[in-house]
């Protein structure tokens, strides 16, 4: 019996570390871009701690001394393994391009805060249900804190994997916050019944054909069309198919689940051309053209909500929801795999 559950955990460890991909190579700059000289422009900050959990969070100010320009919001949530602990949420991924000169450049207004929260993993929670209201917590704390200079019109919202599933689930709890949202091969859906509470809300979907770890045909494209048949919005929402997942520069990443590379570089490839294998649609399944340096943060930057700021007191359309099957069921497994590591740590000790 034991054996039988080592080797079921074994599976699921060696998957968590299977979708959760390393990026290409950033060992040296590319396109003057330092990824790890990036990342140390990220601060650490916490939400406040309600029903449960407060939500950490690295964060990037565009904020110059006496400055008094507003700037937008962008929220990141990463993948499952990318939040084990601090700074995971920054490795695993290469989110921390977007705070560099060029992409900053991008943004209307000349730049953007950039929130990357990070999933309580260390508490056996892959971005469950029960992390909607303390998330929310986390952003009205740091609106407030920020208030001077944040614009709470354009407040977007994107992560992959299960940071695309939690960015559905966010958009859906507050859809009257979020000025855009772009799920990124997201493990998780809006159901048909639902949708009309995000009609007015834009959606970038992005998903390689040969995912492996969600599946294009049976998930994201079904999660797609939910929204589609709801919106409002269908000439402003778009869907990124990668038929072959490259890196920037080419390369083949570790894994067809890896689509979110495409995005962390806006879009484009290094030398600035079409991403490789991407074809895009509206939700008129009209064809969208790419050009550079027109890409996600473009896109991102002609949405405004009418947000008016106010503070949640629950997580929205979820109501109170309760801790998810997933993370009950990995729970278990989890404390079965440490009482077997113990046990082989006691004879050899």
């Amino acid at each position: 019996m034991k054996k039988a559950i080592s080797v079921i955990l074994a599976t699921l460890m060696l998957f968590s570390l299977s979708v959760c991909a390393f990026a290409w190579d950033t060992s040296k700059p590319i396109n003057g871009m330092d990824k790890e000289a990036l990342n140390e422009l990220f601060v650490y900050g916490e939400g406040p701690y309600v029903e449960g959990y407060a939500i950490d969070y690295r964060y990037y100010s565009p904020v110059k001394e006496n400055d008094e320009n507003k700037y937008p919001l962008v929220v990141w949530l990463h993948g499952m393994g990318n939040g084990m602990k601090d700074g995971d949420q920054l490795g695993g991924n290469d989110i921390g391009f977007w705070a560099s000169e060029q992409f900053q450049s991008r943004f209307v207004g000349g730049g953007a805060f950039i929130l990357a929260a990070r999933s309580p993993e260390e508490q056996i929670n892959f971005w469950g249900t029960d992390t909607i209201y303390p998330l929310r917590a986390a952003l009205d704390d740091f609106i407030a804190k920020n208030a001077d200079n944040l614009d709470i019109s354009r407040i977007y919202i994107g992560g992959f994997s299960m940071g695309g599933k939690m960015t559905l689930n966010m958009t859906y709890a507050y859809p009257d916050m979020f000025a855009a949202a772009f799920p990124i091969c997201p493990a998780g859906k809006i159901s048909k019944d639902n949708a009309p509470a995000v009609a007015d809300v834009p959606y970038w979907f992005v998903s390689g054909k040969k995912d492996p770890a969600v599946n294009y045909d049976t998930g994201v494209k079904p999660a797609w069309e939910n929204i589609i048949s709801a919106t409002n919005r269908p000439a402003d929402c778009r869907f990124s198919t990668l038929s072959e997942v490259r890196n920037p520069d080419g390369s083949r990443t570790e894994t067809a689940h890896s689509s979110w590379f495409a995005v962390t570089f806006d879009m484009f490839s290094v030398d600035n051309g079409d991403y490789p294998y991407m074809s895009t649609v509206n939700g008129l399944g009209e064809s969208v053209t790419l050009t550079y340096p027109n890409g996600m943060i473009y896109w991102l930057s002609q949405f405004e909500s009418s947000f008016d700021g106010a503070v949640a007191e629950d997580a929205g359309n979820f109501g109170k929801p309760a801790r998810s099957v997933f993370n009950l069921i990995y729970s278990f497994f989890e404390r079965i795999f440490n009482m077997i590591r113990s046990a082989f740590e006691g004879m050899f000790a």
